[in-house]
């Protein structure tokens, strides 16, 4: 957040036309949606149907769309606002506090919806705390390193709650242990590669609709239809808020961090929860993996690459930096625009999670195939912003 020594919001946002907000009907409109959409007693139906999924996007998207702009107002009021600088692609202050019309409408949806088990309250506590966090940063800009700390604790609010990895071997000493700072590693990473990639209209939210759908496709495949019907939730939270933010013209609102990492964190969360392939610990791995594939790459390539062309030293260096050298702003240097960014980053994230659907009845064969076609695409990606990485800025 960013004001004038005297307290009030700069020319910047006065420009951007940041008004209060207009009249009541359309509010009242969608709160009568949430409303009816909470008295429908769809949930007791035949599940088979596979209508309470469409429900819980709809009821999540209901919440999340009238909630928004509350959010808006509210960090208008407050003067939340995320102005322009060097390293951002927008030209005028927006309000922030969008990430909170998502939590509220994946958290209406669940507690309305679901019968909460041991790992979902996990998930929930952790996701709280990250969200907590985020609005924190939007507030006051909190150190890098106060919010990996923050991010670790959530991580470790879930493992209290049974939420861990379990991928190394039995036969190895200590594997509990190391199964757990997997899992950390796992949360912290999932939750800020999203963080990451919240730097162009759409992106982060629409990443959580993506990763989201392929997840519920993944749990019906899987027979998980618990984990399915909890995606829908958070794919019609991200879908409610998009109106307000991949629109034409420019945003009304951004998720701000405590959006782009409730969405990262309820995605890592998800994937531990899920049991992707029955007695196959690779492919139970590689499922969530390529699912969330884009934003895992993009934090893997542009740590390592400003590691080797030594922009960043040590870890404090790591966490502290900032710039532009995420794939949406190489794609941009390629002469996309931003729309034209967003939506290829979104194919790119759609075949990555088709591939990961077809690896649960993949033979062994087909499964080295399907890694091998999504390690060309990454391939493909990482040319592309090798190319971009020398361009001019547009």
């Amino acid at each position: 957040m960013v004001t004038e020594p005297d307290g009030s919001v700069g020319s910047t946002a006065i420009q951007a036309g940041l008004t209060r907000p207009g009249p009541a009907t359309p509010h009242l409109v969608r709160l009568a949606l949430v409303g009816l959409l909470l008295l429908v007693p769809i949930w007791g139906r035949d599940h088979a149907a596979r209508l309470p999924w469409l429900y819980l996007v709809m009821l999540a998207f209901a919440v999340a769309f009238f909630a928004a702009p509350l959010a808006r107002a509210m960090a208008i009021r407050w003067r939340v606002l995320d102005m322009p600088a060097a390293r951002k692609v927008h030209e005028v202050a927006t309000p922030l506090l969008g990430g909170a019309a998502v939590y509220c409408g994946f958290a209406v949806t669940v507690l309305t919806s679901f019968d909460f088990s041991l790992q979902l309250k996990g998930v929930a506590v952790g996701a709280t705390l990250v969200v907590a966090i985020g609005i924190l940063d939007d507030l006051t800009d909190l150190p890098a390193s106060l919010k990996l700390v923050g991010h670790i604790g959530a991580a470790a609010a879930a493992i209290a709650y049974g939420v861990v990895l379990n991928v190394t071997p039995i036969w190895i000493p200590g594997f509990v242990w190391i199964n757990v700072l997997l899992t950390i590693l796992w949360f912290v990473t999932v939750t800020n590669a999203v963080q990451f990639l919240d730097g162009m209209d759409g992106l982060a939210a629409g990443l959580g609709v993506i990763a989201g759908v392929f997840f519920s496709i993944a749990a019906l495949q899987t027979d998980q239809r618990y984990l399915m019907y909890l995606s829908a939730a958070l794919v019609g939270a991200c879908l409610g808020f998009m109106p307000y933010n991949f629109r034409p013209g420019r945003a009304q609102i951004f998720l701000g961090d405590s959006g782009a990492t409730f969405i990262g964190f309820t995605l890592a969360g998800l994937a531990v929860m899920g049991e992707w392939a029955e007695g196959d610990p690779i492919i139970a791995l590689l499922t969530p993996s390529l699912i969330l594939g884009v934003p895992l790459f993009d934090i893997g390539f542009v740590g390592v690459t400003r590691v080797v062309t030594g922009k960043v030293h040590s870890l404090h260096e790591w966490l502290a930096y900032t710039g532009r050298d995420h794939i949406h702003h190489r794609f941009e240097q390629l002469g996309l625009t931003r729309k034209q960014s967003v939506l290829l980053i979104f194919f790119l994230a759609s075949t990555l999670g088709l591939s990961a659907i077809l690896l649960k009845d993949a033979t062994p064969r087909e499964a080295v195939l399907i890694l091998v076609q999504a390690a060309c695409i990454l391939a493909i990606v990482a040319v592309l912003e090798g190319v971009g990485r020398w361009r001019p800025r547009p």
